[in-house]
C-alpha cells in the first residue's frame, strides 16, 4: 500500500527546492517522489538506492508503471530513474534535461541523408555566392555555351535524342557531358551509373493523339554518388528544369516538353514501361484510339440482351 511520508512546500526555484530533496531521502529506502515544476507540468521521481534489498527493488520496478497511470501519465512531463541522492541534485537534473532535448544520434548513412534532405528543401543550389542565370531561370547554375548549343540543336530535331549534362563543381558550371541520338531501348545505357546527372530526352512515341516527340527532363541520382554530389545536383533541380524549358522553347516554341520531371535512383529503371506511367500515358497506342478503331471496338463489343422467361401456357 502507498502512504504519504512527506511534503517539502515550495518556497524557491525549483532547483532551489530540488536541492532540498536528498535530505529528506533515506540512503537505503526506496521512495516514488512527485515533484512540481511548473504550474501544470509535474516531475514523476523513483527513487531506487543501489543499496535497497532486492524485494523492495522488485516492488517499485513492477509498480512504477501502474502508479503514473493510476495518477494519470498526462500530468508528468518527464521523470527521472535514480539510484543514488547524487542523481537528483539541481545539476544532475540539468544533465538530465540536457540529454533528453539533444538531438539523436545518426549514424554516418543517416547524417548523410539528412544532409541531403536539408540541401533538397532549402531551395535552388547558390554555391558560394548568388549567380543570377543569364537565359531568365533566376538565381541557378550557369550554363555553358556548348550546353546550350547542344540544346537548342536537340530541340529543333524531330527524332529520338538525348543530352546528358553535369555539374562542374569547381566552376559551379552545367557542362555538356554527352549529346546523340537515343531511343527509349537504350536510355538506360546513355545515363552514368555511377553520379548523379541531368538528362533532356526526346522520345517520340503514339501514346497521344496526335503522336509528338515527347521531351523528357530526367534527374538521376544513383545512390551509391558521392554525398557531395547529391547534394547539389538535388538542390539545383528545379532551377535546372526551369532553365532548360525556357532554352527549349525559344529554340522551338513548338517543341512538346513534359508537364513531369522523372526523378530516378536507378538509370536501369528506365523504360518504355516506366516512363509511360510517370508521364500518365494511355496503355494504349494512339492509333487504337481513333474514331475509326473506337467504333469497331464497341461494335465487336456490343451488349446483347439476356433473354426473359418463358411464358406459361
Amino acid at each position: 500500500m502507498l502512504v504519504h511520508d512527506l511534503t517539502i512546500p515550495a518556497a524557491a526555484s525549483f532547483d532551489e527546492d530540488l536541492a532540498l530533496l536528498p535530505a529528506a531521502l533515506d540512503d537505503n529506502v526506496p521512495a516514488y517522489v512527485l515533484a512540481k515544476v511548473a504550474h501544470s507540468d509535474w516531475l514523476a521521481i523513483s527513487y531506487v538506492p543501489d543499496s535497497a534489498n532486492i524485494r523492495d527493488k522488485m516492488l517499485y520496478a513492477s509498480t512504477r508503471a501502474s502508479l503514473l497511470k493510476a495518477l494519470g501519465s498526462t500530468l508528468f512531463t518527464d521523470t527521472i530513474f535514480a539510484t543514488s541522492k547524487a542523481d537528483l541534485t539541481p545539476e544532475a537534473y540539468a544533465s538530465h534535461r540536457r540529454h533528453v532535448t539533444a538531438p539523436k544520434p545518426l549514424s554516418a548513412r543517416e547524417q548523410e541523408m539528412a544532409e541531403v534532405r536539408a540541401a533538397e528543401s532549402s531551395g535552388a543550389y547558390e554555391g558560394s555566392r548568388a549567380r543570377v542565370n543569364h537565359i531568365g531561370a533566376g538565381v541557378g547554375l550557369i550554363w555553358s555555351q556548348p550546353l546550350e548549343d547542344a540544346v537548342r540543336l536537340f530541340a529543333q530535331a524531330e527524332h529520338g535524342a538525348i543530352v546528358v549534362v553535369e555539374i562542374d563543381r569547381p566552376t559551379e558550371t552545367l557542362v555538356l557531358k554527352s549529346s546523340s541520338d537515343a531511343s527509349i531501348d537504350n536510355l538506360a545505357t546513355l545515363l552514368p551509373s555511377s553520379q548523379p546527372s541531368y538528362a533532356l530526352f526526346a522520345w517520340p512515341h503514339q501514346y497521344t493523339t496526335p503522336p509528338r516527340r515527347e521531351i523528357v527532363f530526367i534527374y538521376s541520382c544513383p545512390s551509391g554518388s558521392p554525398i557531395k554530389d547529391r547534394m547539389i545536383y538535388s538542390s539545383g533541380v528545379y532551377s535546372t528544369y526551369l532553365a532548360a524549358k525556357n532554352l527549349l522553347l525559344g529554340a522551338s516554341p513548338a517543341a512538346h516538353i513534359a508537364a513531369r520531371k522523372i526523378e530516378t535512383s536507378d538509370p536501369a529503371e528506365l523504360d518504355e514501361a516506366h516512363l509511360r506511367a510517370e508521364l500518365g500515358l494511355d496503355a494504349a497506342p494512339a492509333d487504337a484510339q481513333s474514331p475509326g478503331n473506337r467504333a469497331g471496338n464497341e461494335e465487336r463489343k456490343s451488349f446483347a440482351r439476356p433473354r426473359g422467361p418463358a411464358r406459361k401456357r
